[in-house]
């Protein structure tokens, strides 16, 4: 591999890390409402406010991400809305894990948490899209989705070895696990700091040397560097020019309305397919069929080892089958997973509140294994790539803001009722999202369009839109075409006024 690929290689991995944020404290929750501390601690929460727990991070996640992700991105830089997001996790931590004993501090250190990664976490995408080549985007991008699964594996393995050691640790049972979400904002941060601006960002900013300087960094080809840079002048020249920009312009352009409708409806798919309600409340859901702490814990750790592993299929896959195979693919394994769990569960003998069988429960955990391996490559992975690299520059951040924050309204809904849902019904919420995710084949299957291999200036045009690159060739010939004319024209008025 080249040093510039090499180097573009390292910097989109960095920038990924971000995502260990989000996959950290989605699972640290998730553990951690399975210590009797932490329910002692805040006197025993019942399911609402549990829900309610969830709601206030992902509500805080929406309102920055929509409010406050895009200004700054595109205002500061990539770098800047990832590194605010990373001091606002940083400051969250601390009030989540030091408030008294009453619940509602513990509440707004998670709103706080919700805030910090809505800044951050749309700006990586956008990063990644525009420094990646378009040949390898899809793979490097599937990283991001890699790092959610390393966040859960680490906030699951730090939970049961504190589950494992709960009697002499106490309360800091749960509050080392929150602890632990310091580390990865404050490596980012650091490693952040040394990465190069986007050359997208430089240029929109009329910083042309710098985006040059810094697209050379992940580049090897010379020709190459001045070539995208080339694109990059055309197709923002022609959005300045002919198309606003900012969340208005989402809703002007047709091709760029089709592209955010799509985009919203297949996020919210995503937390809709299960995983959502799964990496927030597998401990409650295995307490249906488990009654030690221990081995649920032991579970929920083996389920974040295996997310990685799981994920990296993704980068093989993705530019080589395509984003819509890994989508059908996906959206079929995790119907059946999940209509087998469902039936596996409520149809064998045994009522969930005296416990089921161990073959019962070891079933059930071998499905929700395999429903990950269904779901991180295809709906995990591919649904992040597909969202950052189908809009065009000058409305990439605002509809990757929105476009995630789906996810969070979506889960924002699914965490206040899934609890109080699985307390009445049980394994039977497992039918409903086997029954969304057959609607999810359907819906990848008749809507969304294949976008492997495509350069990110010319994604217009897969959309029913105008290639900006060929629009302002085209514009820019026009004016050339133009200009001659009336070079000649004076010309002959010239030669008629010397006769």
């Amino acid at each position: 591999m080249a040093k510039g690929n090499i180097y573009a290689w390292y910097v989109c991995m960095v920038v990924a890390t971000t995502m260990i944020l989000y996959g950290y404290d989605s699972s640290t929750f998730n553990a951690v409402q399975g210590s009797d501390h932490w329910n002692e601690y805040f006197h025993q929460p019942g399911p609402s406010v549990i829900g309610s727990i969830n709601t206030a991070y992902t509500v805080g996640g929406i309102l920055a991400g929509v409010l406050f992700s895009a200004p700054i991105s595109d205002n500061f830089g990539r770098r800047w809305a990832i590194i605010v997001g990373c001091v606002i996790v940083i400051i969250s931590t601390f009030i989540s894990t030091f408030t008294p004993r009453n619940i509602g501090g513990f509440i707004a250190g998670r709103a706080l948490v919700g805030i910090g990664q809505g800044i951050a976490l749309p700006a990586g995408p956008t990063y990644i899209s525009e420094i990646a080549p378009a040949e390898s985007r899809g793979k490097i991008m599937s990283f991001w989705q890699m790092n959610f699964s390393v966040g859960s594996f680490l906030a699951y393995w730090i939970n049961y070895a504190c589950t494992k050691n709960s009697g002499s640790l106490g309360d800091w049972d749960w509050k080392t696990v929150q602890m632990f979400q310091l580390l990865a904002p404050v490596i980012i941060i650091i490693t952040v700091s040394f990465c190069p601006e986007s050359p997208r960002w430089f240029i929109a900013h009329d910083r042309l040397e710098d985006a040059v300087r810094a697209l050379s960094l992940v580049r090897d080809d010379a020709e190459r560097v001045q070539n995208e840079i080339s694109d990059i002048k055309r197709a923002l020249q022609f959005e300045k020019e002919n198309i606003s920009s900012g969340y208005s312009a989402l809703w002007k352009d047709k091709s760029v309305r089709k592209r955010l409708y799509l985009c919203i409806l297949l996020n919210i798919g995503q937390q809709l397919t299960g995983q959502g309600s799964l990496n927030n409340y597998s401990t409650k859901i295995y307490q249906a069929v488990f009654t030690s702490n221990s081995t649920i814990q032991l579970i929920n750790a083996l389920n974040g080892t295996l997310g990685i592993i799981f994920t990296l299929n993704a980068t093989w896959t993705v530019d080589r089958f395509g984003r819509r195979f890994l989508f059908l693919v996906g959206a079929v394994g995790m119907a059946i997973c999940m209509l087998t769990a469902a039936a596996v569960v409520t149809e064998t003998p045994g009522s969930l509140s005296d416990g089921k069988s161990r073959s019962v429960g070891i079933a059930t955990a071998f499905l929700m294994f395999l429903f990950a391996f269904f779901f991180k490559p295809s709906w995990g992975a591919t649904v992040w790539i597909w969202t950052g690299e189908i809009f065009s520059m000058n409305v990439r951040n605002q509809a990757i803001a929105i476009s995630s924050q789906a996810q969070n309204a979506a889960n924002a809904v699914l965490q206040q009722v899934f609890p109080v849902f699985l307390a009445s019904e049980g394994f039977y919420a497992m039918y409903m999202f086997g029954a969304i995710n057959v609607a999810l084949f359907a819906y990848v299957w008749f809507f969304i369009a294949e976008t492997k291999n495509v350069g990110i200036e010319e994604m217009d045009a897969i959309f029913g839109g105008a290639n900006h690159v060929q629009s302002a060739e085209l514009a820019k010939g026009k004016t050339e075409l133009i200009e001659v004319a009336a070079v000649e024209a004076n010309t002959k008025d010239g030669s008629k006024g010397t006769a």
